[in-house]
């Protein structure tokens, strides 16, 4: 037992050694000591210890450790890899950027980590450049899905999915959905992932929502929504999928309406109390905070818990048309201009604050417009 701790607290310091390397030295690793036909990890220790001293090394050096063998790369990308790395109390928070120039130049990912580091730019997007995608993350990986595209002049809607590895810094195909959609809302809920509405290959407006299991790689049709409805957004509170905003055929104007659905009870039932013509909206701890078109200097706050609305102000100065796109990073809420503003500093909204100093400034920022933000845990 004694051999059996030092030789695990030997693995731990090589490994920590390595954490502070800018670089991981793949070299080291193929010159023998770990192959494809190694019965173990690591050679001398169980396949449990062998994956904790894995997930202990910084995440930017999980490429290149995918390219010692198929048993390395097949754990770092797992969801037992993000377990071990939660449990360890080792999972690093990175937000990844959608960005474009002010000139409309085409658009790239890029990571920021929360002090406004840029880490780097992501390869670009498989596929065709589209509008009206889905974003979602899901077991640590970024998803994007379906779209809009335009091909010499004829208009495509996708229903193609890839996901990007942000361990392995690579991106791949998923199946397809069902129906090719675009302007639809998309979350996950439960480790699943749901998309629902939008506009079909004809420009109808759909009523239809599958879901995705990673598991299976596979998406299934569910129980459509009462009404069609495009433009909307989801997300995922308490176990069920809320969708708000937009339009429907069956009101004026913008809806009002909330369709949440319960995976237990595979149904859907209404609220009346929604958000209308959200251009921005996020998940923060078990609220949703939303922006509303109409008024730029409030944070709409919903309480799934009662179906309850609350409204804060935001100290902002000047016009309140700037607008907004949100970003989260340490428990935070980032308020990204979507106008090109030299004065202006992404404020920064902590809800735990002390009364009177949740808002901040904060130099966290991406280096084009904000089209879209995730973050990721890994």
């Amino acid at each position: 037992m004694v051999v059996e701790k030092k030789r695990i607290t030997n693995f731990n310091m090589c490994f920590s050694t390595l954490a502070e390397q800018t670089e991981f030295n793949r070299s080291i690793f193929l010159s023998g000591m770990v192959t494809d036909d190694s019965s173990n990890l690591l050679p001398g220790l169980p396949d449990d210890v062998a994956k904790h001293c894995l997930a202990l090394v910084p995440r930017s050096n999980f490429p290149a450790m995918a390219g010692v063998c198929r048993r390395w790369r097949s754990f770092i990308r797992s969801k037992e890899c993000i377990t071990v790395r939660r449990l360890a109390g080792v999972l690093e928070e990175w937000l990844y950027v959608l960005t474009m120039e002010a000139e409309g130049q085409e658009s790239r990912w890029e990571v920021l980590d929360c002090f406004g580091n840029k880490h780097r730019v992501l390869p670009p997007m498989p596929g065709l450049s589209k509008l009206g995608f889905g974003v979602v993350v899901l077991n640590g990986k970024l998803l994007v899905m379906a779209g809009y595209a335009l091909v010499d002049g004829t208009g495509i809607v996708s229903a193609e999915v890839y996901q990007y590895d942000s361990c392995l810094n690579s991106w791949s195909k998923l199946a397809n959905m069902n129906i090719p959609r675009y302007e639809f809302a998309c979350a996950e809920v439960n480790g699943l992932i749901y998309v629902v509405g939008g506009h079909g290959v004809d420009g109808e407006s759909l009523s239809s929502a599958e879901v995705y299991n990673p598991d299976t790689d596979k998406w299934t049709l569910i129980e459509s929504m009462r009404r069609p409805r495009w433009g909307c957004f989801a997300c995922g509170l308490d176990g069920k999928l809320y969708v708000m905003g937009g339009r429907s055929s069956f009101t004026i104007g913008n809806s009002r309406f909330v369709d949440v659905y319960n995976p237990k009870l595979q149904t859907w039932r209404e609220m009346k109390n929604g958000c209308v013509m959200v251009t921005a909206h996020a998940i923060l701890g078990k609220q949703l905070y939303c922006m509303e078109w109409k008024n730029q200097r409030k944070l709409s706050i919903f309480n799934s818990r009662d179906g309850s609305w609350k409204s804060i102000n935001i100290p902002l100065a000047g016009s309140s048309s700037i607008g907004f796109k949100f970003g989260i990073l340490d428990g935070k809420l980032l308020l990204f201009s979507v106008k090109k503003d030299s004065g202006y500093r992404t404020l920064q909204y902590n809800p735990d604050a002390a009364p009177g100093s949740e808002w901040q400034t904060t130099e966290i920022y991406p280096s084009g417009l904000c089209l879209s933000s995730v973050t990721i845990k890994a």
